[in-house]
């Protein structure tokens, strides 16, 4: 008997342990509950393909042929856009922020004379340099722009600054910079953004206007947005859209504008929804391309709306709106990363400096169309 009784008492618990899990014909609703929680653990569990993290970038989409690049020039934007992405890993790979990665990573680009932000920003009509920047953080939508300015090294840190210690979105010209100085960013004598190289281009640009100006009248001759060299020449906007280990989205964009523009001209980049666009509800994009067409077609914040609304990829959202811009007239392309780390850089231009890395550490660099 003594031996039996042990028996039965272990009988008993197993049984009384089994009610713990919910008898579907018992209580409906516990079984749906308890599907619920199931249903999250396993996809936690199967989630060995999804990226903890991922980055891309972009230094610029056009006219960017093979035939036109020394090996030499191929391998120094290469180089760069390799140093610049490997900094935005890093802090994604070490927990950081989506936004630092994005920061830092444009960071690299803009102190780089080989893109057309920062250091390397283009020439306004009247020999100066006007810069443009954006970022947007896609877990509260919140986002910060610049726009105009000429003093401000890193314009991606000024438009971080209007984003977290402003209750404005976008800040220009003469009010920005004094903005930036308040908030102890680094100031520069515009004549740190002086290249040669950007200045030999406007002086072509103003030649060809000067051979048209005989031709038709002067407000025709000014061909800053429509003459088909611009149109056709390298747009070296930078940007990048990262995700990070928390799943929150950040994307941003920083440019010189176009070359020869005036009338205080603002393109895409530093315009929220245009240039740069970051929802943790679908993903985050970064522009480059002919600003005027990219504003006109909303394309960052299009793209973002297409996989929210129709529940389409990232891909074919993509596409679909850079079809939309070459309709319109326009080119150029866009980087962007979905929250479940898909990442594509497309582009409707020959080429486009970019450059990928998943948290796998597996880079790609890319320049030409593919």
């Amino acid at each position: 008997m003594k031996k039996i009784f042990p028996l039965i008492l272990c009988i008993l618990i197993v049984f009384s342990c089994g009610e713990l899990v919910p008898n579907p014909d018992d209580n409906p609703e516990n079984m749906k509950r308890a599907d619920k929680s199931t249903s999250v653990r396993i996809d936690r569990l199967n989630r060995t393909d999804t990226p903890e993290f991922a980055i891309i970038i972009h230094g610029g989409a056009g006219t960017i042929l093979k035939k036109n690049m020394t090996p030499e020039k191929e391998a120094a934007y290469k180089a760069k856009l390799e140093e610049a992405i490997r900094v935005g890993y890093e802090i994604l790979k070490n927990g950081g922020s989506s936004l630092d990665a994005v920061t830092k990573t444009i960071n690299v680009m803009e102190d780089s004379p080989l893109f057309n932000a920062g250091k390397g920003a283009v020439f306004t009509n009247a020999e100066t340099n006007e810069l443009d920047a954006s970022i947007m953080d896609g877990k509260t939508l919140n986002a910060g722009a610049s726009a105009g300015t000429t003093i401000v090294k890193n314009p991606i840190d000024l438009a971080r600054a209007v984003m977290e210690k402003s209750k404005h979105v976008m800040l220009s010209g003469k009010g920005a910079e004094t903005f930036a100085e308040k908030q102890g960013l680094t100031l520069v004598d515009p004549s740190y953004f002086h290249t040669d190289k950007r200045l030999e281009s406007l002086k072509r640009v103003k030649e060809r206007e000067a051979k048209a100006a005989g031709k038709v009248d002067t407000e025709s001759a000014y061909l800053d947005f429509y003459d088909a060299d611009i149109k056709n020449a390298k747009f070296g906007t930078v940007g990048c859209a990262a995700l990070d280990k928390n799943g929150n989205l950040a994307a941003g964009t920083s440019t010189g504008g176009m070359t020869n523009k005036r009338y205080g001209r603002v393109g895409d980049a530093p315009i929220i929804g245009s240039g740069t666009y970051a929802n943790n509800a679908s993903c985050a994009v970064s522009s480059t391309g002919w600003g005027e067409y990219f504003i006109r077609a909303q394309v960052a914040h299009d793209i973002s709306a297409l996989m929210e609304y129709k529940n389409i990829s990232l891909k074919d959202a993509a596409r679909q709106v850079l079809n939309k811009v070459k309709a319109l007239g326009g080119d150029g392309g866009i980087v962007a990363v979905d929250k479940d780390g898909n990442m594509v850089a497309d582009f409707n231009t020959a080429g486009m400096y970019r450059a990928t890395m998943n948290d796998k550490g597996e880079l790609s660099i890319g320049i030409y169309e593919q």
